[in-house]
């Protein structure tokens, strides 16, 4: 089977679709099928193809280099000039879906969607989330199959989007880290807030918590993960409540899972304050290495509470509310059972059996010219 993923981004960068698609992607091909990526590089700076653990990532330019909302016009003509049995969208937030959508309809490719979900900093692009889901409808209402991380996730577009709910499988994102190095011990006072720097992701939150966490555990310190235009603010909260020697904040490259691991492993506590979530990457990488969690009650992450995964804590919660839950969690030092937790290799699996039940009633699809299969020049990218 021959398979298109299209994403906004995928590795190098970050995140939970691009996490999705560096651990699917390879156990695909592992099973026999050809797995080729088409993205976008705002940059310009990356490769503009290459194979990355046996995928052919091809890469265009998008759109405004500043903002996430890759305008991609070489989308539509890579789609067009290729040939696959199935197209696979990855996420739908970007203007990367609506341009690749309306290429594999004029096509008559047969397409499934994942939408991997998230929130967003920006008051505008939250305003006006009804009105881009009102638009997508009419296209993603086509897709042979829509996929949902969570059955939270399963559930709001179905209602949003008016698409029964039938027409949804929920596949949850894999649970796995390398095992902790050796010597690895836990922290009792470290705690762990790991996400793209965003302010919707809450980590301003956790250390607006801290003052009063200190006075209730003295040697409480803060190590934020991740990268993005927040920063800026999150340490100028640092430095204004004089947090300097409390607060780490730096990234861990993606390709350094064994460092991820290792700090996850090490810490009394993790914490995920977002406002939006489908379902977290990063909490089941810390659920994996047998950590406890502390999250908002909100969107998927009430989900995973509910299961007894983790422990969540009211959005409005205010600093001392935090600052005390997150107390309570770091003097339990809860032993966290060998949880029963979705891994990869399932994961794969299931979004396998998505393509061939979609693919096992339709005809073949066509071909480029002389049945050629070829990436677009790059100079028509």
């Amino acid at each position: 089977m021959r398979i298109l993923m299209v994403a906004a981004r995928c590795y190098p960068f970050m995140g939970g679709t691009e996490t999705h698609i560096q651990e699917v992607g390879p156990r695909l091909v592992a099973r026999g099928h050809a797995v080729d990526v088409l993205t976008t590089d705002p940059s310009g700076e990356l490769p503009v193809e290459e194979e990355v653990l046996g995928m052919r990532v091809r890469r265009v330019p998008a759109w405004p280099r500043e903002l996430d909302l890759y305008v991609a016009p070489g989308i539509y003509s890579a789609i067009r000039r290729g040939a696959w049995d199935l197209v696979h969208f990855q996420g739908y937030s970007s203007f990367v879906v609506p341009i690749g959508l309306l290429a594999v309809i004029r096509g008559h490719l047969p397409f499934v969607l994942t939408f991997h979900s998230g929130g967003h900093s920006s008051w505008l692009r939250n305003a006006m989330r009804s009105t881009q889901h009102a638009l997508l409808r009419p296209l993603v209402a086509r897709a042979a199959r829509l996929i949902g991380v969570s059955e939270f996730e399963a559930d709001f577009f179905s209602a949003r989007m008016g698409v029964p709910r039938e027409r949804f499988v929920v596949i949850p994102n894999g649970a796995a880290m390398p095992a902790p190095s050796p010597g690895i011990k836990v922290d009792p006072h470290l705690i762990v807030s790991s996400g793209r720097l965003e302010r919707y992701k809450g980590h301003h939150r956790a250390i607006a918590a801290l003052p009063e966490l200190i006075r209730r555990i003295p040697d409480v310190r803060l190590h934020i993960v991740g990268t993005g235009p927040y920063e800026r603010e999150l340490r100028r909260l640092v430095a204004t409540l004089g947090l300097e020697e409390r607060v780490t904040i730096a990234a861990i490259p993606g390709l350094e899972r064994q460092k991820m691991a290792d700090l996850l492993a090490s810490a009394g506590l993790f914490v995920l304050f977002s406002e939006y979530e489908a379902h977290p990457v990063a909490v089941m990488e810390a659920l994996s290495l047998r950590r406890p969690v502390l999250v908002s009650d909100t969107s998927g992450l009430r989900e995973l509470a509910a299961n007894g995964l983790c422990r969540a804590i009211s959005c409005k919660a205010g600093s001392e509310e935090l600052a005390a839950a997150m107390a309570e969690e770091l003097e339990a030092r809860r032993e966290v059972p060998d949880l029963a937790l979705p891994d990869w290799d399932a994961c794969a699996q299931k979004v396998g059996d998505v393509y061939c039940d979609v693919l096992s009633s339709r005809s073949p699809v066509r071909l480029t010219p002389g049945g050629v299969i070829s990436w677009p020049p790059a100079t028509g990218a």
